[in-house]
């Protein structure tokens, strides 16, 4: 799976995912059709995020706070550990749009407002 976004920030956005999240660079590319990107994720996972920036073009933030992704960590030492990678990386601790996410888990906001929920839970389905 590869979760895609626009940036105005590619490289800035590419190091607090790679920090916070403890994702890996598993590519990039330059001046594609205009477009330059970063792939980022864990090698041994099927899925990764990739993020984009359109020479010229600017895209803003967020459209709402209700854009997320969402990380499930069961184990409350490990999860502890990526809230501080998070905060050290420069994610901005917010509180959740949804009281939902605020109950087992913390929201991070990144440099263009996409928030990341890093949930204290298994995933049960």
């Amino acid at each position: 799976m590869r979760v895609a976004r626009p940036t105005d920030n590619l490289h800035a956005i590419a190091k607090m995912y790679e920090q916070g999240l403890g994702f890996k660079r598993l590519g990039a590319f330059e001046n594609h059709a205009g477009f330059d990107g970063v792939f980022l994720g864990h090698p041994k996972h099927a899925y990764h995020l990739e993020f984009t920036q359109h020479h010229g073009v600017t895209v803003g933030k967020a459209p709402t706070e209700e854009n997320l992704l969402v990380f499930y960590v069961p184990d409350e030492y490990d999860w502890q550990d990526v809230c501080n990678r998070m905060e050290n990386a420069g994610f901005k601790d917010v509180q959740a749009y949804n009281p939902y996410w605020d109950a087992e888990g913390r929201t991070f906001e990144d440099l263009d407002g996409y928030r990341v929920v890093i949930q204290n839970r298994a995933w049960t389905y």
